[in-house]
């Protein structure tokens, strides 16, 4: 995750500049702190708010791409392994055109599920104009909360990113707990 202590001086020489790209790779934290750092004046508070919106946009878009055109440079093998294959992505296809705006507005307004969701909504291939219409929808209340926590816990930046980890991390362990459930339970026995 990144640390205050090293975005400040980054902050302070490149502005802006620093908050766009690592608002792309790590949106909450990021916003969390750019905001404090806004609160403190080394910041333009609505120009940072811009770039955080598009940050997050543009990591949305990254990650919809490697689910659009990274599917197919997968080799079989681990599309297999993944579960992925034309019957999958058609049933992806489905669950994206009658419910796309809804998961897509639940898997961003949560931490932890919104990049796999994303990766589904590329290899789905929902098409852009809803995608980016959904996701910036709610980005809006999503940013603004963090934004709001940075402006008024912002000196409390180590907890909120001890939390946001924490989350992270236990979303993770259940996947993989669900995971290796999945695998025993489907394994074949000899």
């Amino acid at each position: 995750m990144i640390q205050l202590d090293a975005l400040t001086p980054l902050v302070v020489d490149y502005g802006l500049w620093v908050v766009a790209a690592a608002a792309v790779i790590e949106g909450p934290v990021v916003s969390v702190l750019s905001t404090a750092l806004a609160r403190e004046g080394l910041l333009p508070f609505w120009p940072v708010a811009a770039v955080l919106l598009a940050g997050d946009l543009a990591g949305d878009i990254l990650h919809y791409t490697l689910g659009r055109r990274g599917l197919a440079q997968m080799p079989r093998a681990w599309r297999r392994w993944l579960g992925i294959g034309p019957a999958r992505a058609q049933q992806l296809a489905r669950h994206f055109g009658r419910h796309g705006g809804k998961t897509l507005m639940l898997a961003k307004l949560t931490h932890s599920i919104g990049a796999p969701v994303l990766l589904a909504a590329g290899m789905a291939r929902m098409p852009l104009a809803p995608f980016l219409g959904w996701n910036a929808l709610a980005a809006l209340p999503k940013t603004a909360g963090l934004m709001a926590l940075g402006w008024y816990a912002g000196d409390a930046w180590r907890l909120v990113e001890l939390w946001l980890g924490r989350w992270t991390w236990l979303a993770l362990a259940a996947l993989a707990a669900g995971a290796v459930l999945w695998w025993f339970r489907n394994r074949p026995v000899s």
